[in-house]
């Protein structure tokens, strides 16, 4: 994929028209390849660039608008269809490039699998990096009946490469009892059901860290996105969401990059599961991208 190149469909509103001038690159990552109930979330990257028009470009929260930060949308990575371990390799040597010219990435999923890759790529430029997950499952699988590259596993993949003390969850409600068994006993945190508060009392701990933040939109409640793969009643709202958001760009944590995951806007004929993304990740530009 070259970088030199517009991309010729929907781009997320503002887009900057270069990446050499960019701070931040968008890329999607249009892959539901190992998805165990519904998938879809493959159309999540261009749903959201498209719904994205109706955003205000001002942030009321943050008091920025979208013009105070260049970022360009690369466009989804094009991926073999039905072929997991080819398209993980491909996310990884993408975002390897967009870290080697400096810029901050900021990717549109797929299934969270693809998030594994990125960390991979992550945590080969910083050592001392920590990640932030906020989701509805504790995706801390080793496989997912027998097969290793499943949605179930990015986060025990990511415990297994940098340690699991360096691994923060929040809002997690769902998974199997043997999952909440291992992280206790190998010191991971998990904050179950909330987000913002238990986030709170960590931020202090990771600051001056390099952070790198995934997160599956199924957090929230499906009140408030029913767009997505596997949808887990008692979430949390996006005012929540939005709150936690900006409470990491307040704070003295170095987010490195991020990620939101899992929108399949085919479940939302609404579509307010990509609006609320789309607006999560005007938020996620403005807070985080410095």
């Amino acid at each position: 994929m070259r970088f030199d190149e517009a991309y010729s469909g929907n781009v997320f509103i503002k887009s900057h028209p270069t990446f050499e001038d960019s701070q931040a690159v968008i890329y999607g990552m249009p892959m539901d390849w190992t998805v165990s109930y519904r998938p879809g979330s493959r159309f999540g990257p261009a749903r959201i660039r498209e719904v994205s028009i109706g955003l205000e470009e001002y942030s009321a929260y943050l008091d920025r608008e979208l013009d105070e930060v260049k970022y360009f949308d690369a466009g989804d990575i094009p991926l073999p269809f039905g072929n997991p371990h080819k398209s993980l390799e491909i996310i990884e040597e993408f975002v390897d490039r967009v870290l080697d010219a400096g810029k901050f990435p900021l990717g549109l999923g797929g299934e969270h699998l693809v998030s594994w890759p990125v960390m991979k790529a992550m945590y080969k430029k910083y050592p001392d990096l920590a990640i932030i997950h906020m989701d509805a499952h504790t995706d801390l699988r080793e496989d997912y009946e027998g097969e290793p590259l499943s949605h179930s596993t990015p986060i025990r993949k990511v415990c297994d490469l940098i340690g699991p003390e360096n691994v923060y969850s929040f809002g997690i409600r769902s998974g199997m009892k043997e999952e909440f068994e291992w992280a206790k006993k190998v010191g991971m945190h998990i904050s179950k059901f909330d987000v913002h508060k238990p986030l709170l009392e960590v931020l202090p701990k990771l600051s001056g860290r390099p952070v790198y933040v995934t997160i599956d939109i199924d957090v929230l409640d499906p009140a408030h996105a029913p767009g997505t793969g596997t949808v887990d009643a008692g979430g949390i709202t996006s005012r929540e969401l939005l709150a936690s958001i900006h409470s990491i760009a307040e704070s003295n944590v170095k987010v490195v990059g991020c990620d939101l995951v899992e929108v399949a806007p085919i479940y939302d004929p609404s579509e307010q599961t990509a609006n609320t993304a789309s607006k999560l990740i005007r938020e996620m530009l403005l807070g985080w991208v410095k």
